[in-house]
C-alpha cells in the first residue's frame, strides 16, 4: 500500500462532506500535493472527478469545437481567466451528468491555480454562482506558491475556503515511507522524489539543484513579486543556506556577494525566500518588536537538502566533520520547527548583546504567553551557558535541551511543535 501523508486523511474527510467550502491545498514545490490528490482520486469512478493541471498543456483537452466562439487553450499558451471559466463550465456539465452525485459529489481539481491571472476573482464568481444553484461539486485548488495562494485567498475568497497546508516531509514520514535513517534525513532532507538516488550523491545533488532549487528561484519567486536582481536573490539563497544555523548580518553578506545591492534589498529578498518556504532569517528574541528588528538574522533553511546539495561535503565527509555536522543537526531541528509550528507560534534565536562570544540560545519559541528556550547539541551536552543566561533574564521561560541525554534528535523530530508545546506546558 502506498504511503499516505496525514493531510490525505483530512482531505478525504473534506470530500466526504457536502461541498460548502472550496478546498485549498497549498505548500512548497515538489512535496506531493498533486500525488496526494491522485492517490485519493484513484478510489473514485472515472466520471466522478475532473483533474486539470494548469502547467501541463498536454494534460488538458476540453473537447471544444475550435470553430466555435468558445475559448479553448492553445498548446503551450498561458491559461487565462477565460480559460479557467471554460474549464469550470465543463466540470459543471460533468457534475450534472455524474450518476452518483447525490451520494458522491463530483470533484473538480485545478493544479497550480496561482499561475492563472486574477484566479481568485474568477473562482469567487464561479463558486458563488454554483452555491445559488446548489451544485454538488467539490472544488479543490492546488498551489505551489503559498504566498501567492494566501494573497488570493485573503483578497477575494474570505469565508469561502478551507485550507490544507502541506510542508516539507518530516523525518517520521521519510523513515516510514522510504526507510531512511536519521543521519540520512539530516543530510539529504525531506524530499521524496530523489530519495532513491541518495546513494548516488552526484545525481541526487544535481536533481535538487536543477529540478528543485532552480525552479523555486527562477519560477516560483519571480511570480510572487517584482525582483530587479534575480542573480542577487539566488546568491542570497545560496549564501543563506550555507550559513544555516549561524548569525550573519546583512552588511556582512553584502561583502561576500558580487552583485551590488543594499541591506534593504536583501531584507526584501529574504522575506520572499521565507514566504516561499525556502530560507528564513530568524530575529533575536526581545519582548518588544522594535528590539527584534534591530538584530542580525540567524539563517534557517526549511529543508536541509538545500544545504547539502549546494555544499562540497559528501555524506561521509559531513558526518566526519563534527562542527559541520553540528550545524546540520541544528538546521534540521530548526527546519522541523519552521515546518510544523502553527500560525500561533513564533520562532526566534537569542543572543545577549552583539558580540559573537556572548551567550546564545539556538531557538526561542513563543506560543501565546508561553516562552520556551531550546538548545540543540549533536554530541554530549556541555554546560549550556546560553540557557542559564536566558533563564536568568526571563525566569518564566522553560528551558528545553534537545540532544543526547535529554530529548533525542529522533524523538524531537517525531512530533509537531504544537504537541511538544502541550507536553512542555504540563
Amino acid at each position: 500500500m502506498a504511503f499516505e501523508r496525514s493531510q490525505a486523511r483530512i482531505l478525504a474527510q473534506c470530500l466526504a462532506e457536502p461541498p460548502d467550502s472550496i478546498i485549498i491545498v497549498a505548500g512548497p514545490r515538489r512535496v506531493g500535493k498533486s500525488y496526494l490528490l491522485k492517490q485519493l482520486l484513484e478510489k473514485y469512478p472515472d466520471d466522478a472527478y475532473y483533474f486539470v493541471a494548469v502547467d501541463d498543456p498536454n494534460a488538458i483537452d476540453l473537447d471544444i469545437d475550435m470553430a466555435s466562439d468558445t475559448i479553448s487553450r492553445r498548446l503551450g499558451a498561458i491559461p487565462t481567466a477565460e480559460w479557467l471559466t471554460e474549464v469550470w463550465k465543463r466540470a459543471r456539465v460533468k457534475a450534472q451528468e455524474h450518476p452518483l452525485k447525490q451520494t458522491m459529489p463530483f470533484v473538480l481539481v485545478i493544479d497550480e491555480i496561482q499561475k492563472i491571472p486574477r484566479w481568485s476573482e474568477v473562482v469567487k464568481g464561479l463558486w458563488d454562482a454554483d452555491r445559488r444553484t446548489d451544485l454538488r461539486m467539490h472544488v479543490v485548488l492546488l498551489g505551489s506558491s503559498p504566498w501567492l495562494m494566501q494573497k488570493g485567498l485573503t483578497e477575494s475568497l474570505l469565508g469561502r475556503y478551507e485550507q490544507i497546508h502541506m510542508t516539507h516531509w518530516s523525518y517520521q514520514e521519510m523513515q516510514v515511507a522510504f526507510d531512511i535513517n536519521l543521519d540520512e534525513y539530516i543530510y539529504f532532507g525531506g524530499y521524496p522524489g530523489p530519495v532513491n538516488r541518495i546513494h548516488d550523491e552526484l545525481r541526487w545533488r544535481n536533481e535538487i539543484r536543477d529540478a528543485y532549487i532552480e525552479p523555486y528561484i527562477n519560477n516560483d519567486i519571480l511570480q510572487m513579486a517584482r525582483v530587479n536582481k534575480p542573480a542577487l536573490l539566488e546568491s542570497l539563497f545560496k549564501l543563506g543556506s550555507a550559513f544555516s544555523g549561524q548569525i550573519l548580518a546583512y552588511n556582512k553578506i553584502l561583502g561576500q556577494l558580487h552583485d551590488a545591492g543594499n541591506t534593504t534589498t536583501l531584507t526584501d529578498y529574504q522575506q520572499l525566500l521565507s514566504k516561499a518556504e525556502l530560507l528564513t532569517g530568524l530575529m533575536n528574541y526581545a519582548p518588544q518588536e522594535v528590539g527584534r528588528r534591530k538584530s542580525p538574522p540567524k539563517w534557517q533553511v526549511f529543508n536541509t537538502a538545500f544545504i547539502s546539495a549546494l555544499s562540497d561535503y559528501s555524506f561521509s565527509e559531513a558526518i566526519a566533520d563534527r562542527t559541520y555536522w553540528g550545524r546540520l543537526v541544528e538546521s534540521v531541528v530548526g527546519a522541523h520547527l519552521m515546518n510544523t509550528k502553527s500560525s500561533k507560534e513564533q520562532l526566534f534565536y537569542w543572543r545577549q548583546g552583539k558580540d559573537d562570544q556572548n551567550p546564545e540560545v539556538d531557538f526561542i519559541l513563543l506560543s501565546g504567553e508561553k516562552l520556551f528556550a531550546l538548545e540543540v547539541k549533536s554530541g554530549r551536552p556541555k554546560f549550556p551557558g546560553g540557557l542559564h543566561a536566558f533563564m536568568k533574564k526571563y525566569p518564566k521561560a522553560k528551558a528545553v535541551y534537545i540532544g543526547e541525554g535529554s530529548i533525542s534528535i529522533a524523538e524531537f523530530l517525531s512530533q509537531a511543535v504544537s504537541d511538544w508545546v502541550k507536553e512542555w506546558s504540563q
